[in-house]
């Protein structure tokens, strides 16, 4: 009995072990959903993988067994040195201090601050107060399909004074499937009880439009908040925008476009678009460096064949599971999520303009909102080095900017077990804060708002 115990015990200590080789190097593309899925989950349970290290290699000193003491505390300090690593502030010049100032903490109101997290990592995130919720509020009728777009309203708990902060949130999509409302409820919870609004933003997807129609459908959003803004508490000079992903992509995107026309819907040509922040969750920022990133040149071509055969889908025990989700979070079309070629009509070589065009990276100009950008270091839908570049970029003209690249971690890191993922907790304690930052800034004039604005150059018009 003895030995068999001790064996058990070693075999544990070895798995988990093993599972560290996920949260400690990257993965390279052409990879699989499964090995992401993987990755994400063990960085999000290192805290109780570093226990279950700590538990083994205890149980193997009461056992005598030297193999389970030292794998099991190998496996605890890898698993304390990624869990260390991944909760640590962004470095000098990409902070808070390089973009908003000494003081900037000091501007924020006591009440928004009670709220805040006090640590990078709490272990489990604490309660929130339940904040006042409305679904399903259409916020656009788009007319050619005669359908309206939706969005649910998060407004602070009855108790909470507003900041006057409206923050509409993009999801993440691939740019083809999901919807809101999807693994963001304890985020979203933690920023009403700080009085900020959420908007989370069910925006058109690809087949159904491109990018430029998700760009409008933003835009839109906008426009509505602002014009409900006295309903919801909030003040229209303190609409910050942002999301995950795809929707961090198309946020940038509206946020640096204000006043270039072809972005614009033709109805809201005359109207006050301007964020006074926008929030970068892993988004892509570059598109050609997304799509050679992704090795999309070397499977685009396989998998528009199994588009065209219509081949694509999920395995079918994951329809059975989600249900009547599987049609309504769109994972039914038959498209590849995330290839850009079927979205923009071919590779980078064949369609530069394009790609060009629907880089955020391009549009960067003196006028932009503040910018936070939160990414993974090992990221592998979207390229930590594009990120990097933007960053210099607008610094080169004079936005602040504060990036942090959390080390050791992947794509959606901030939607896996939200409540005990150190990753997850280390990106909310920026957002929130950036957001009191955004409710402190001075007022902007339309007159300066245009003459900050700038077209785009005729030169991404076209490929």
């Amino acid at each position: 009995m003895h030995t068999l115990l001790q064996i058990v015990i070693i075999v544990v200590a070895s798995v988990n072990l093993l599972m560290t080789r996920f949260a400690l190097f990257r993965l390279r593309q052409p990879t699989t959903l499964l090995l992401w899925v993987v990755k994400v989950f063990t960085s999000a349970l290192a805290p109780l993988l570093l226990l279950v290290g700590l538990l083994s290699a205890g149980a193997g000193f009461i056992l005598s067994s030297t193999p389970a003491i030292a794998i099991g505390s190998l496996s605890a300090l890898l698993y304390l040195i990624h869990t260390l690593r991944i909760t640590r502030a962004p470095a000098e010049p990409t902070d808070f201090i390089s973009a908003f100032g000494f003081d900037w903490g000091d501007r924020i109101s006591s009440q928004t601050k009670a709220y805040f997290l006090p640590r990078r990592y709490v272990f489990r995130l604490p309660k929130s107060s339940e904040p006042v919720l409305k679904q399903n509020v259409p916020f656009y009728i788009i007319p050619e399909a005669g359908r309206g777009l939706l969005c649910d309203i998060w407004q602070p708990p009855k108790e909470i004074d507003h900041t006057g902060v409206a923050f509409i949130y993009l999801h993440g999509s691939a740019w083809t499937f999901l919807d809101k409302d999807y693994g963001t409820r304890p985020f979203f919870k933690r920023l009403a009880e700080q009085g900020h609004v959420i908007m989370d933003v069910a925006y058109r997807l690809f087949p159904e439009t491109g990018f430029m129609g998700m760009v409008h459908d933003v835009k839109h959003a906008i426009a509505w908040i602002k014009e409900n803004a006295a309903a919801y508490g909030i003040s229209t000079d303190r609409v910050v925008i942002g999301g995950g992903s795809a929707g961090a992509h198309v946020a940038l995107l509206a946020a640096y476009t204000e006043h270039e026309k072809i972005f614009t819907p033709e109805e809201l040509q005359s109207v006050d678009l301007s964020v006074c922040g926008v929030i970068s969750l892993y988004g892509q920022s570059d598109l050609a460096a997304t799509f050679y990133h992704t090795a999309q040149h070397l499977t685009s071509h396989s998998a528009l064949g199994q588009q065209e055969k219509g081949a694509a889908g999920m395995p079918r025990w994951i329809r059975k599971r989600m249900g009547d989700d599987y049609h309504r979070l769109g994972f039914d079309k038959q498209v590849e999520p995330g290839m850009l070629a079927p979205i923009l009509g071919g590779n980078p070589d064949e369609k530069r303009g394009s790609y060009s065009l629907f880089s955020p990276v391009i549009h960067v100009h003196k006028g932009c909102p503040p910018t936070l950008i939160v990414h993974g270091e090992q990221d592998i839908l979207a390229p930590v080095e594009a990120i990097r570049k933007l960053h210099v970029r607008l610094g080169e003209v004079g936005v602040p900017v504060v990036t942090h690249v959390l080390p050791q971690t992947d794509h959606a890191f901030d939607l896996i077990l939200p409540g005990i993922s150190p990753s997850a907790h280390n990106a909310l304690y920026d957002i929130e804060r950036f957001l009191a930052i955004m409710a402190t800034l001075p007022k902007t004039s339309p007159v300066e708002k245009i003459n900050k604005g700038r077209q785009v150059s005729e030169e991404y018009l076209y490929d």
